[in-house]
């Protein structure tokens, strides 16, 4: 049994950005630019989401290799590693600068005060820093965000909606992502209305992720909820399987539920992608 829920107004978007879609806004662009793409994992990890980007530039004029040109930069999961490419892409002088998750966003913001910054997605920007606010969001950063806090305490309730005799949920998250502090804070809160005992297991690493559900199961949780962070969205499939194989009900994004997960609720990435292009249109 997958219940695959989303919620668009969970979704944000920065600046006053005129509705979907994109297609019935597509203008031939003027001259040819290049895209600086910073990627917290790698490009088989967000493969149709990317597909997806590109769908969105297509339908907006734009043929890659023609007169729009995109240099990836793939941290491999490798949170560390933002930083020392977001540099590289600015002294390649690219027109943008385009992002994915927090970890990456605040790398770009670190490397340039000047260099327009298209967030295809981040995790409350707010609440994280990124951004002033949703009306201004101030300097050289714009995009989508979306209430990753808010969404993620939802998640519990419809678990608990879902098995009502859950008692211990154990929570999969990367400290090495801003965000997920927020994350992990909301999700607490949740707990106390719902009856529920909450467990933190961390993975930085895809290799990491095995050794924490499997402890997850041995210090009795019945559940288990995965954040949206980059590494983990690049793996969901394992991550499905080993929460299976472990007994432990996985509830996640949507896109977990499609890969196997139990319960997913969240917003549509591809989706929030294929928007992305609006943004570097918009700039260009």
């Amino acid at each position: 049994m997958t219940f695959c829920l989303r919620r668009r107004e969970f979704v944000a978007t920065l600046g006053g950005a005129a509705a979907w879609p994109l297609a019935a806004r597509a203008q031939q662009p003027r001259k040819a630019a290049r895209i600086g793409f910073l990627g917290a994992t790698t490009a088989a990890g967000i493969e149709y989401s990317l597909t997806r980007f590109r769908d969105g530039l297509r339908d907006l004029g734009y043929v890659e290799g023609q007169n729009i040109f995109i240099d990836f930069r793939w941290a491999e999961g490798n949170y560390a590693r933002l930083a020392e490419f977001a540099a590289e892409l600015v002294r390649l002088r690219v027109d943008i600068l385009v992002t994915y998750g927090t970890p990456a966003t605040l790398a770009a913001k670190q490397a340039t005060t000047t260099l327009p910054i298209v967030m295809v997605v981040s995790g409350d920007a707010v609440a994280t820093g990124i951004i002033t606010s949703l009306a201004r969001p101030g300097r050289n950063v714009t995009g989508s965000t979306f209430f990753n806090p808010e969404l993620s305490a939802k998640r519990l309730e419809i678990f608990k909606d879902v098995y009502p005799s859950a008692s211990r949920i154990a929570v999969l998250f990367n400290p090495d992502n801003p965000v997920d502090a927020y994350l992990v804070q909301a999700m607490e809160l949740a707990t106390k209305s719902l009856k529920l005992e909450l467990q933190l297991f961390k993975a930085r690493r895809a290799d990491e992720i095995e050794g924490a559900i499997s402890h997850a199961r041995q210090a009795g949780a019945n559940a288990l909820a995965i954040t949206d962070d980059a590494v983990f969205s690049a793996v969901y499939e394992k991550i499905a399987e080993l929460a299976t194989n472990n007994e432990l009900p996985a509830i996640g994004s949507d896109t977990l539920a499609r890969a196997g997960g139990l319960i997913g609720y969240g917003v549509n990435l591809p989706d929030i992608f294929y928007r992305g292009a609006y943004f570097v249109d918009r700039i260009l």
